[in-house]
């Protein structure tokens, strides 16, 4: 069916835009140095991984535990998003001489519109192998041809499943109708014809549509995949699901999330901050950030509105400008838009955006003449001018639901004394404590940065067989220490398939140190994920007292004994 033909009959919206997506999988790995195998790690568990890395069996989502078990040699890194941001600038620079209008999902991800730069350099399929070769230069690898779609028939290249990306080159190309099509086009690395993105879409598991519950109940009803759940009439879902199921609906059926409304001009909401005289260095321009975070937030409120994107827009004495859309969906606080400027920033920096303004060379280092020793007289004809955040992609605020009591009140403090502290310390550098599923302690709460949303993986409040009683340990290690537990002559304890224990505990070896356990319970086995093999594990723990009333928990996998928390 041809675009013409569907906006005749009406099975498509003939307004969705076709985008391309230029997705660079395990960029979190990218972004930071060790050998392979080496994998990202956040909130405790595996975020991204090298090809290496998973070919050992380490996958994403996976806890660090089970990684290192399936890798011993695995080495773990803390996700470094400011790197992220550095490393992928060269990379949104390249897709940024195809068009201005780069869209950043996130490091790693980009999207730009097709409309125009498809006519002007020749369709498509010619725009999608151009920027898939200038991305390709970018990262200074060989193009790989299947990282350039080319415009094969959807059932010739359509998944059954998304592949992984350990058969995935550096980078690739999907083009499709809207934004969320194009993403999963990106990872085929196919060019999805004009009017077919439902067809494409449909095989994929109703999971692919990003909303876990509604996954899950689908599931539940036999509608397992995007098509089986597209073809539901738009009334029954919107009357059975709800807001939160009719935009999954739309998605499913290659739509826009919204319908598009014709409406009045949007209203211009954009906030500046000028510089007379022009600032040199880059590090005013974080702290002014956040102040312009903060109106945007209150324009945005006052008008009644939520913006998708937001573009970061910089300007310089010599006239030269830079700008870059991050989305933004609504979701991130102003403290989180902030650090996303400062990101940006650091990235034109690295990137040698601002090098050789005027008669000297821009550092941003505050070094005004450009010579990069610190004694520069402030040359006028240098540095930034101008630092400006502009919402695009308006849409009506749905609002959210406060607290009564002057609730309210107290948070805004508790955000403007969080603001002073990440100042300092950066955006990740303060973290609020989450409740979160799972039987160990170092399972039920996650740390998410200050100003973050999180929604939990599995709910804290569901039965949890293997739990041990609600006598929380005072200190819980980071990663679980070796230990050895021995009988009354010296043999290594053991627990059987049944949770029956081989002998009483009488010694708890750790780093070397013998101590004697006074008393003990348990064990408390818990079995997980046995349906899946790769996530199966099986182990049991014990709290004991050891001489001098200290309490320790243990935990035994695989024969294997860990000390995993203790009590005061």
């Amino acid at each position: 069916m041809t675009a013409e033909t569907a906006m005749v009959s009406g099975t498509a919206d003939d307004r969705t835009p076709r985008v391309l997506v230029v997705w660079c999988p395990d960029w979190p790995v990218v972004a930071v140095t060790g050998d392979d195998p080496v994998a990202v790690t956040e909130g405790g568990r595996i975020l991204a991984c090298s090809e290496g890395a998973r070919a050992a069996g380490v996958r994403q989502g996976q806890r660090l535990k089970l990684a290192q078990r399936l890798c011993p040699e695995l080495e773990l890194r803390d996700r470094d998003p400011e790197a992220e941001t550095r490393r992928f600038e060269p990379v949104v620079a390249a897709v940024e001489a195809f068009t201005p209008r780069v869209e950043v999902i996130r490091p790693g991800l980009c999207a730009i519109p097709v409309k125009g730069p498809g006519r002007y350099f020749g369709g498509e399929e010619a725009l999608a192998a151009k920027v898939g070769r200038a991305v390709a230069d970018a990262l200074g690898q060989p193009l790989v041809p299947d990282a350039v779609p080319g415009a094969p028939a959807v059932e010739e290249r359509q998944p059954t499943t998304p592949p992984l990306a350990a058969t995935a080159p550096r980078a690739r190309v999907g083009v499709a109708d809207g934004l969320f099509a194009a993403v999963l086009a990106a990872r085929a690395g196919v060019l999805v014809p004009a009017g077919r993105t439902a067809e494409f879409l449909a095989p994929y598991p109703v999971s692919a549509l990003g909303d876990e519950a509604l996954a899950e109940l689908l599931g539940r009803l036999g509608l397992p995949t995007v098509g089986a759940f597209a073809a539901l009439p738009a009334e029954s879902v919107a009357d059975r699901f709800g807001p939160s199921g009719t935009v999954a609906h739309r998605l499913a059926r290659g739509l826009q999330p919204r319908p598009l409304v014709p409406r009045d001009e949007e209203p211009d909401l954009a906030v500046e901050q000028r510089f007379d005289p022009p600032e040199p260095s880059a590090e005013p321009l974080v702290f002014v950030a956040r102040a312009l975070a903060e109106q945007l937030h209150q324009r945005l409120a006052g008008a009644g509105l939520t913006c998708r994107r937001v573009a970061v827009e910089v300007a310089c004495a010599d006239g030269r400008t830079a700008s870059r859309l991050w989305r933004h969906e609504g979701r991130l606080s102003a403290t989180a838009l902030a650090e996303r400027v400062r990101w940006q920033l650091q990235a034109w920096q690295g990137a040698g955006t601002f090098t050789g303004i005027g008669t000297g060379t821009f550092t941003g280092t505050g070094d005004g003449d450009g010579d990069g020793n610190g004694n520069g007289e402030g040359r006028e004809d240098t540095g930034f001018t101008l630092l400006r955040l502009a919402p695009d992609g308006l849409s009506p605020d749905q609002g959210r639901q406060l607290a009564l009591w002057g609730q309210a009140v107290a948070d805004d403090r508790v955000e403007r004394a969080v603001a002073r502290v990440q100042a300092v310390l950066g955006h990740a550098g303060l973290r609020r404590i989450e409740p979160a599923g799972g039987r160990g302690p170092g399972e039920q709460a996650v740390k998410v940065p200050w100003g973050e949303p999180y929604e939990a993986a599995v709910p804290a409040d569901a039965p949890w067989p293997g739990r041990l009683p609600e006598v929380w340990p005072a200190v819980v290690l980071r990663e679980p220490a070796p230990v050895r537990v021995l009988d009354g002559a010296g043999r290594p304890v053991t627990v059987d398939g049944r949770a029956g224990v081989s002998a009483r505990p009488a010694l708890v070896v750790v780093r070397g140190r013998e101590e004697r356990v006074d008393g003990w319970t348990g064990p408390w086995p818990a079995v997980e994920y046995w349906w899946d093999q790769s996530l199966a594990r099986r182990r049991a723990r014990f709290q004991v007292v050891v001489e001098g009333g200290r309490a320790l928990l243990l935990t035994v996998e695989g024969g294997a004994w860990y000390l995993e928390a203790g009590y005061d």
